[in-house]
């Protein structure tokens, strides 16, 4: 597992953090029941507090990424397919409202804006 922290990022470090694992899983890098770094090994390796780490998979787990087994260590849960699209969806609804905050804050029509993501969505 690989995670990379950003100081110039606008967003916390567990969040960070949340946001690269999340990703690795949904990409199919790290596969369900695969072990995750234990909360001081990944401290240790990042540089930052064995409570930021404690944080990230913290969220992780309750959001069903990750799964804690007391004693044993944390691990990739088994994800069904839906869950996967569900979280997809939450993640492009996010970049399409701050796109169309973007369109409507420079007077770009909305006609224009799905234009250009019909655009994208059809080039795929």
């Amino acid at each position: 597992m690989e995670v990379i922290i950003s100081n110039s990022s606008d967003k916390p470090i567990y969040e960070q953090i949340c946001i690269q694992v999340k990703k690795q899983i949904m990409d199919g890098a790290l596969q369900a029941g695969e072990a995750l770094p234990s909360m001081r090994a990944l401290a240790r390796d990042l540089h930052i507090s064995v409570i930021t780490v404690q944080r990230a998979y913290e969220d992780l787990t309750r959001d069903g990424f990750i799964e804690t087994v007391s004693g044993k260590g944390s691990f990739v849960a088994a994800q069904n397919r839906e869950f996967i699209q569900e979280e997809q969806l939450r993640i492009a609804e996010e970049l399409l409202q701050k796109a169309a905050e973007i369109g409507r804050a420079h007077g770009i029509s909305y006609e224009k804006m799905t234009g250009i993501l019909k655009m994208f969505y059809e080039d795929m």
